[in-house]
């Protein structure tokens, strides 16, 4: 798939979600987000500032593999950062609020209307 062009957050999203169609791919970003979350605040707590990087370090170490051997595509942090983070952050808790279906919905709608 190449490169997408979009002009706001709202046009990203979708297509964000659907760049993790996968549940599997979802639930690996979760985990990984939030052990990675756990450790920086732990070490944030502890006075431990070695343990800070374990955000972006178990976040993006465990999310990049998915894309690539289970969605077979490139993370959309590669070309939108920032606006990834935030996808990241409204995936996760919509996951956290039992709403993973709507996130299938949405990525299979995407990529229905886009491949």
């Amino acid at each position: 798939m190449t490169q997408q062009t979009f002009t706001s957050y709202e046009e990203f999203w979708p297509y964000y979600v659907a760049m993790h169609s996968k549940a599997a791919t979802r639930w690996i970003h979760l985990t990984g987000t939030l052990t990675g979350l756990t450790l920086s605040a732990y070490g944030l707590a502890r006075g431990r500032k070695r343990y800070l990087p374990a955000l972006p370090v178990i976040g993006y170490g465990t999310a990049w593999p998915a894309h690539f051997l289970i969605e077979k595509n490139n993370p959309a942090t590669f070309g939108h950062p920032l606006w990834s983070l935030r996808g990241d952050a409204q995936m996760i808790r919509m996951m956290l609020m039992g709403r993973d279906h709507e996130l299938a919905e949405t990525a299979a709608k995407w990529l229905a209307e886009n491949t």
